[in-house]
């Protein structure tokens, strides 16, 4: 494996999310101590048995384990898994036949996934230090690739999807929880650093992101918008929908369903599966 050499994205990243890890709360979700209930990426039924503060520290988009349809004795790369979350929950679905492996790049990400492991006494889960550009897993190795909100924080995204690819088995398949963009971002909104940490300067347009999968040999690309997430959002009003005028809740989820028709760029979460061809 060679050694990846930090761009300045990624170095804005580790800094940004090397901060949110210290800290009590999430950046996107709820606070450390609210209920597990409350988290709304989840259905409740997937958190139960988890910790509060395990189970509301999340920086993520939607929910990809629901998504991949994990099966028993599966395994499992959960690429950027910050605290951890999503492989405590994968770990449950692939059971103690199965394995996952959490890849990120962010130090005190990787002390506090590691830590919760321990206390929650996860024997089939294991963190490794690497970025997602230079993935430190064997080729062919893994069943099923997931991520939360992590791929679009990439300086390089298609080499972090030809490295899934490389990655996954013949016949493996991904289920990915992204910020997707409506059309294109300009040169300028790309060089901004603290949109790029908040999820927004790395985005990439629907069609691209279809394209890039393509061409690293992905097939039954599914790239669809997660409404049941931005509904989720409108109605805790966590969602941010630009207008010049105030909208009420259904005026905002018809500005986000006619999204490709908007001028400017709209931001929305995607859930995102594809696979290998066997």
């Amino acid at each position: 494996m060679t050694t990846q050499t930090p761009t300045p994205i990624h170095k804005a990243v580790q800094e940004h999310y090397g901060n949110v890890a210290k800290e009590a709360g999430s950046c996107c979700g709820p606070a450390a101590g609210a209920q597990k209930s409350e988290n709304l990426l989840y259905p409740e039924e997937l958190l139960i048995g988890l910790p509060a503060d395990i189970a509301s520290f999340t920086a993520g988009s939607g929910d990809p384990v629901s998504l991949a349809k994990l099966k028993p004795g599966e395994t499992v790369l959960d690429l950027g898994s910050g605290g951890g979350l999503d492989c405590f929950l994968a770990a449950k679905q692939v059971g103690a036949s199965g394995r996952v492996i959490g890849v990120d790049m962010t130090p005190e990400m990787l002390q506090r996934a590691r830590f919760n492991a321990a206390r929650l006494k996860i024997q089939n889960v294991e963190f490794r230090e690497g970025f997602l550009e230079n993935l430190p897993v064997d080729d062919n190795s893994m069943d099923v690739i997931i991520s939360n909100c992590v791929i679009n924080l990439s300086p390089d995204k298609p080499q972090v999807i030809r490295e899934m690819y490389r990655t996954l088995k013949p016949g493996g398949r991904i289920g990915v929880s992204d910020i997707v963009t409506n059309r294109p971002l300009t040169e300028e909104a790309r060089k901004n650093n603290e949109d790029w940490c908040g999820c927004l300067s790395g985005a990439l347009d629907h069609r691209e992101y279809e394209d890039e999968l393509s061409k690293a040999g992905f097939v039954d690309i599914h790239i669809e918008p997660d409404m049941e997430m931005v509904k989720k959002a409108i109605e805790s009003g966590q969602a941010d929908v630009h207008s010049n005028k105030k909208l009420s809740n259904e005026e905002m989820l018809e500005h986000v369903r006619n999204w490709e028709k908007l001028e400017g760029n709209m931001f929305v979460p995607h859930m995102i599966s594809a696979r290998k061809p066997a």
